[in-house]
């Protein structure tokens, strides 16, 4: 559904197939507007298709990933058909979106919870959720950099198209949804660019508010200069062998966050997007000031900082996420058992605070 199906987000649907998914239904339903509306015409279109198709196909269980705002939709659906629910990445925060309030929403309509850190299973815990429920599984996205097979340069610069040189900056910026303005820090970011004289891999922003807006300056900024480009889509382990070859990665993706430390890159996290999140030392934060991104820039690309973060561990897990999720789902208990979740008692306390109230 949504973007997977879109021509201009690269049709990634093709590569769920090739992988050798069979697909049950395809839901065409990302709005064509880049706008608030659009996105909220997106979760009602899809709330109306999925009814049709998840009445049908009556899943033992529905697995969500992560905060992206479409997923309320199949959420919603599957709560209202009694269809239990396992979401992957509940716990971790990421304030400068709307995906933190989303991720929050997805975690209560859930009945098993795969958390990313051990910092993100003590917040579902503490959303009142029962400790059976919850498992520490670390990020699905670590187990293709520790277990994948990832394309060497040689094959990585023939599915890109081009040369790489080192050194060489990979920028994954994506619009801020919880500003009025989803694309004002922006303009801070390429303005910084400019001082990086050599070769920039560009990646292409979520389907979010401003994204066209995005790409379009991007696009701008690209046919300045020859040794920049920018990417519609990259298959997983494309991108995964790029981050591993590259020198840092700038902008404000959760990649940035997530899986850089496990190939101990440099990150430039840019603004308000990640903001709270969880963060290895390879991460130097900055507010979306050309001088800050600039200066981080030059630090994050010396001797000095890379020789620092040599050895240093991935907060989100070990690679070994997909193996634990697998069997938290085999060893799930039956459907009654999960639909009916348990308020956790606050003890004397509870009591206590009844009769105040009382």
């Amino acid at each position: 559904m949504g973007a997977h199906l879109s021509e201009a987000f690269g049709e990634t649907v093709n590569q769920i197939e090739l992988d050798g998914f069979k697909i049950s239904a395809k839901l065409d339903c990302l709005d064509p507007e880049d706008s608030d509306l659009g996105m909220s015409r997106t979760i009602g279109v899809a709330i109306e298709q999925l009814t049709n198709v998840l009445s049908e196909l009556r899943p033992d269980i529905l697995l969500l990933i992560a905060d992206r705002y479409e997923m309320l939709a199949p959420a919603s659906v599957a709560l209202a058909l009694r269809i239990p629910i396992a979401h992957i990445e509940g716990g971790d925060i990421s304030e400068g979106a709307i995906d933190d309030a989303v991720r929050n929403a997805l975690t209560k309509m859930s009945h098993l919870h795969f958390t990313p850190t051990e910092l993100a299973k003590r917040r579902v815990l503490a959303m009142g959720e029962e400790s059976w429920r919850v498992v520490r599984s670390g990020a699905p996205s670590l187990d293709h950099l520790v277990r994948g097979l990832l394309p060497s340069r040689k094959e990585l610069e023939k599915n890109l198209g081009q040369q790489l040189e080192n050194p060489y900056c990979i920028v994954a910026y994506h619009p801020v949804t919880l500003h009025s303005d989803t694309t004002a820090e922006v303009f801070a970011l390429l303005e910084a660019l400019r001082s990086w004289k050599n070769q920039i891999v560009f990646c292409f922003p979520n389907a979010d508010v401003g994204s066209s807006v995005l790409v379009e300056h991007t696009r701008d900024f690209c046919k300045e200069r020859d040794d920049c480009r920018l990417y519609t889509n990259l298959d997983h382990l494309t991108y995964w062998s790029l981050l591993s070859h590259a020198t840092l990665i700038v902008g404000n993706s959760s990649s940035g966050i997530m899986e850089a430390a496990s190939v101990l890159l440099p990150v430039v996290d840019i603004g308000e997007r990640q903001r709270g999140r969880t963060r290895a030392a390879n991460v130097l934060h900055v507010s979306a000031n050309q001088g800050e991104i600039i200066e981080a820039m030059g630090l994050a690309a010396s001797d000095g900082f890379v020789s620092m973060i040599k050895g240093l561990q991935n907060p989100y897990g070990d690679g070994q996420a997909s193996r634990r999720i697998v069997s938290g789902l085999l060893n799930a208990p039956g459907k009654k058992t999960l639909l009916e979740k348990k308020a956790l008692s606050l003890g004397s306390n509870e009591n206590t605070f009844i009769q105040k109230e009382l």
